[in-house]
């Protein structure tokens, strides 16, 4: 995470709300070669306390998990390149704004037994942001081949022991040069969620 405080100060609640509401992340397990990375899905307990995901059963973190794996989960919000031009003042350079939380915590197999009510809270979660769609359930599933393609995954669980956020908004510039900037942002669109960004730009968290 990045280093300067002043990017650091969103409070706990608000990095677990931010993670919970974004559902998916990088999985990171050290190796003695390069760290394994998966991108995944998951459930976040209301208190950040539990992540709860699911991994192909050829994944090779899965054959790491012969018990409990140290583990990163790294959740990226929006981001953005900032040019310095758009700050209006001399002697800047660019930068990108961005939010990020990282879960640190301990990764587990889960009983295959545990797969099917994970799956239908996680699909129930996103379908529920889709109304007035009606929701599609695993109960629309033919149930032989449901169970064969729950046989190909493996229900994971981190137990979360550390939560850190950067919330990098320019905070670090006087509020008429950081507004200034926001403006840019979401007009020039040169990023992910730069309506967003540029929203958080305007008023970072305290």
């Amino acid at each position: 995470m990045h280093p300067n405080p002043i990017f650091r100060k969103t409070d706990q609640a608000r990095n677990i709300a931010f993670a919970r509401e974004q559902g998916f992340g990088l999985l990171a397990v050290g190796t003695e070669g390069a760290p394994l990375i998966s991108h995944v899905p998951f459930l976040l307990s209301e208190d950040g306390a539990v992540a709860e995901f699911h991994l192909v059963r050829s994944n090779p973190i899965v054959r790491l998990m012969s018990d409990t794996l140290p583990a990163r989960l790294a959740v990226q919000g929006p981001y953005s390149y900032v040019s310095p031009d758009w700050y209006e003042i001399e002697d800047q350079v660019p930068t990108w704004n961005y939010v990020a939380v990282h879960l640190v915590g301990q990764i587990a197999p889960r009983p295959q037994a545990d797969l099917h009510d994970m799956l239908d809270r996680q699909s129930a979660l996103f379908e529920d942001r889709l109304l007035p769609k009606a929701p599609w359930t695993s109960a629309k599933m033919t149930p032989q081949l449901m169970e064969r393609m729950m046989h190909q995954i493996v229900p994971c669980r981190m137990q979360v022991t550390g939560i850190d956020g950067t919330w990098k908004l320019n905070q670090n510039k006087d509020d008429a040069v950081r507004l200034r900037a926001a403006d840019r942002v979401e007009a020039a669109g040169q990023g992910a969620g730069t309506a967003v960004l540029a929203s958080l730009m305007r008023q970072p968290p305290q």
